[in-house]
């Protein structure tokens, strides 16, 4: 019979000094796509402002070819999707849009007529939701 002898076995694994390691280099991946994506919603926003602005300014464009002028600033660009009152009046009113949009940080655009930068000003005062301002928080309009 042969003597047992006793063997120390090896353990297979990681040491901890591996694993700090591995979660280190996944914290700044994380961090790297966290930050790409932040920056992509901002601009997919941003761009999604300018179609809105441009429709809606296409639509203010038919408005005035069937009723002669824009609304009002206090008709506002609800004449867009229903009939305004008062002055000037608007003989041949009929739905520009069918729902008027939000911005994407769920506030109306906004419309002046006359405008301050044009005919008629169509924008959004971005994420801050104040007038000026850099970045996403910058206004968007029709300029």
């Amino acid at each position: 019979m042969r003597a047992f002898r006793h063997s120390r076995m090896r353990q297979q694994g990681f040491t901890l000094l591996e694993i700090l390691v591995v979660v280190a280099i996944m914290a700044i991946l994380a961090t790297v796509v966290i930050l790409n994506t932040v920056d992509s919603v901002d601009k997919a926003r941003v761009a999604r402002v300018k179609a809105d602005v441009q429709s809606l300014t296409s639509a203010l464009q038919l408005y005035k070819l069937d009723n002669f002028t824009y609304p009002t600033t206090q008709q506002g660009l609800e004449a867009l999707t229903s009939k305004p009152s008062g002055n000037p009046p608007a003989p041949n009113w009929k739905a520009y849009v069918s729902k008027m949009p939000l911005d994407p940080w769920n506030k109306p655009y906004q419309y002046l007529q006359p405008g301050q930068r044009g005919e008629i000003d169509v924008y959004s005062m971005g994420s801050d939701s104040k007038p000026g301002g850099e970045g996403p928080a910058a206004d968007i309009g029709n300029w």
